[in-house]
């Protein structure tokens, strides 16, 4: 099947280019839509390279009641995305062949684009002992205990030396749980305000401190997971500076929200926390000059009753596949911080570079930049439901996504 895809913008090395664009499709998996309708409404769009989310939670094995594979794969295509990778705090934690095997065999059954498993560093992300990194190696796409820091230094440094070995890339959540004190929003103005318990920065930026000491003496590839705070930026930006094999990401939220922003609903409540105006700017200027590599949404599906507890008593987490792209372009785009250019190769291309998952000719998103819409988290298709941007106006829909040439979402469905 061949669609030609007249007067669009399509991203190419680097740049976009007008014009038409010739898309080869072998097989349909919208069965509902039809070449025509998808053709006819998708004159003046922009076509990008389908994005790429290097750490999102689909819940599968163990808690299908907040997200299944399925559900959450929905989600990712419909917000442009062909390739996620899947975070191991799950139920069995795959933390050997045989646990990892239980997960694998879920993603084949049931996600419609392709997901790529992390195993966790430590068996059931105890921070004890070592997971089976051998047998596991060639089923995963890295290792991370994310939702947990790995506590010991010494345990950090025989993983980065394993993982070295086998060729891996170290994910880490970064927590120093002795400083965290029952903490559960950022320690700052809002907090005090409101009289909440805050999670002070230090508790991030002390351990990719100690981390990246061990990734220059290992010579491990170390990436950062969702950093929130100017001390995290500054250090990572030196370190690359100094060799260190060392990447990172931050998620929409920590880019366009400051703790002032807050309000007293659960849908505000993630792991870190939104941070400062300071932070915040830190965070766009690294982005900018390349500090931070990549954009990654830390999606986080909870139920309903896990999320309608305050700030206080509701679990961390939020979700952010079908409105990253639309955050990020309408206030960072749109307001001239960054360029269109810069958005995609945060969201497609660094993320599939450092993690050397292949891109697929043909693997392709399509937005509509002048339609804007209002977020209501009622028509998601991840069972989760809690954003921080309910209710928002965002310019950028999603027409069509492409993976592995398969139609996997068409609004007009």
């Amino acid at each position: 099947m061949k669609l030609k895809l007249q007067k669009v913008n399509f991203y190419k090395d680097g740049a976009f280019l007008s014009g038409d664009y010739l898309l080869n499709l072998d097989s349909v998996a919208c069965s509902n839509s039809h070449s025509g309708g998808i053709v006819s409404n998708l004159n003046n769009c922009f076509i990008f390279p389908a994005f790429c989310d290097v750490h999102v939670h689909l819940r599968e094995p163990g808690f299908s009641y907040k997200e299944t594979i399925k559900t959450g794969t929905l989600a990712a295509a419909r917000g442009g995305y062909s390739d996620v990778c899947s975070m191991p705090n799950l139920n069995p934690v795959p933390d050997s062949a045989e646990n990892l095997k239980v997960q694998t065999d879920l993603i084949k059954s049931g996600a419609v684009i392709n997901v790529h498993p992390y195993a966790s560093i430590t068996v059931e992300q105890k921070g004890e002992v070592l997971s089976d990194f051998e047998a596991m190696a060639k089923d995963c796409i890295a290792f991370s205990d994310d939702g947990r820091g790995v506590q010991s230094q010494e345990l950090m440094r025989q993983a980065m030396l394993k993982a070295k070995k086998l060729g891996k890339i170290i994910v880490a959540h970064c927590e120093d749980n002795s400083l965290l004190q029952g903490g559960y929003i950022h320690d700052g103005e809002y907090a005090k305000l409101h009289g909440h318990k805050g999670i002070c920065s230090e508790s991030e930026w002390k351990p990719i401190e100690r981390d990246l000491a061990l990734a220059k003496e290992t010579g491990c590839k170390y990436h950062v997971c969702h950093i929130s705070c100017k001390e995290s930026v500054e250090l990572i930006r030196k370190a690359k500076a100094d060799g260190v094999d060392v990447t990172c990401e931050t998620a929409p939220h920590y880019l366009v929200m400051n703790d002032m922003m807050l309000k007293e609903d659960g849908r505000f409540k993630m792991n870190p926390p939104i941070r400062s105006e300071e932070d915040r700017l830190a965070l766009i200027e690294g982005l900018k000059d390349g500090t931070i590599d990549m954009i990654a949404t830390d999606h986080a599906p909870h139920s309903y009753e896990e999320k309608s507890k305050g700030l206080d008593k509701s679990l961390m987490g939020v979700v952010g596949l079908e409105t990253a792209f639309s955050v990020l372009y309408t206030r960072l785009v749109k307001t001239n911080i960054i360029t269109l250019e810069r958005l995609v190769e945060v969201m497609a291309i660094a993320p599939r570079k450092r993690f050397n998952i292949e891109y697929r000719e043909g693997d392709i998103c399509v937005f509509d930049l002048n339609k804007n819409y209002v977020v209501n988290p009622d028509e998601f298709l991840s069972l989760g439901k809690a954003t921080p941007f309910k209710n928002e106006k965002l310019f950028g829909v999603c027409k069509l996504t492409v993976a592995n040439e398969k139609i996997v979402y068409t609004d007009s469905i």
